[in-house]
């Protein structure tokens, strides 16, 4: 491995985060993206070629458990080509297994397909031999068991079994956004499988992992005391969206309020912010389907502004609605332009209504 920043793009089940897993055992400077396929495959590949046309340093693009199409990967090899014509060394590695890639695999010598193993074991593989790779002693075993139940080989058992669990574990771990805390729902999901790896070599293995998850949830959330995972989860969360005030904040009508993106549970959460920093007047968290959930403290009628909005309505302190032709995002800028658009276009015709609660 020359290049010692990599950019590693990977899916986003148990084997996709399992790549990443065994990355994390390198000596390398490692960005980590996670995508679903469709659009957001291009998505994240424009945001990775985004951040290193903004780094002054070579680096290596890498893409797991992921085929990209024959169109993608002309765009993705012609984009490289281009940036390397800067004087800055970019190399490209895929190592994939699903037999769509096919095509791709025969054009282009930087993407590398094997369907007789999942990914995981691809780049476990492809590490020991190419990568600097500090292997800990269960890495092994539990490249097995990613394995057996990526690959359904339910003959396997006590790897397809415990594998079923931490399919589970991943698949059920939502209580991060990707999109709006990618760095540290990537870490979450990452710590989650190094901890499960712990029960690996105990008797009923799979039935303690999953008698652990609750627990090892509630530890990585946990900042101080003891609590309920959904009280730990929400301190953790309002934490995180303290820290984007600066991009987050938006302003209707002289009051202030907060925008996020995917963060779901906004009864809980957006009062939980709304209490912490209280000169915000309202909270907006808008979904991957456009849906808008509103939420105030006694400061302003949420209900009169998702109605302007979006025709919705609801309660003074809780209302809802939803944005007419909204497309999914995958990056938050996008999703602000877009309230930002209908703040604008609002507050022109609107006019001097009272949106002060009584």
């Amino acid at each position: 491995m020359q290049n010692k920043t990599i950019h590693h793009l990977s899916h986003i089940d148990l084997d996709g985060y399992s790549c990443q897993l065994i990355m994390k055992f390198t000596p390398y400077k490692i960005y980590n993206y996670n995508a679903n396929y469709g659009a957001e495959v291009k998505a994240k590949l424009e945001e990775i070629l985004q951040n290193i046309n903004s780094l002054d340093e070579d680096a290596t693009i890498l893409i797991t458990d992921l085929n990209l199409t024959a169109d993608e990967s002309k765009w993705l090899n012609h984009e490289v080509k281009k940036i390397n014509m800067t004087n800055k060394h970019i190399t490209l590695t895929l190592l994939d297994h699903h037999g769509s890639g096919e095509e791709s695999a025969k054009k282009y010598e930087w993407y590398f397909l094997d369907t007789s193993r999942c990914a995981t074991k691809i780049i476990y593989d492809y590490a020991k031999e190419y990568f600097e790779f500090n292997e800990p002693d269960w890495m092994e075993k539990f490249v097995d068991i990613v394995n057996a139940v990526d690959l359904w080989k339910q003959d396997e058992v006590d790897n397809f079994e415990y594998g079923k669990v931490c399919m589970r574990l991943i698949n059920e771990t939502r209580e991060l956004n990707r999109v709006m805390f990618a760095d540290e729902d990537s870490k979450y999901k990452l710590t989650l499988l190094e901890e499960s790896a712990k029960y690996i070599d105990q008797k009923d293995a799979n039935i303690i992992l999953d008698e652990k998850i609750h627990l090892l949830k509630k530890e990585f959330f946990t900042l101080d005391k003891n609590d309920t995972l959904d009280n730990l989860a929400t301190k953790y969360i309002v934490k995180l969206l303290g820290a984007l005030r600066a991009t987050n904040t938006i302003y209707y009508k002289g009051y202030k309020g907060f925008l996020s993106y995917g963060v779901g549970n906004t009864s809980i959460i957006g009062n939980g912010f709304l209490t912490t920093y209280p000169e915000y007047d309202f909270i907006v968290d808008v979904s991957y389907r456009g849906t808008m959930s509103l939420r105030a403290n006694d400061k302003v009628s949420v209900s009169q502004i998702s109605k302007e909005w979006s025709n919705g309505g609801g309660h003074p302190n809780a209302a809802g609605g939803r944005i007419q032709g909204f497309k999914e995002q995958y990056k938050f800028d996008k999703v602000k332009l877009q309230i930002e658009k209908i703040i604008n276009e609002k507050e022109a015709v609107a006019g001097d209504l009272d949106y002060k609660q009584e």
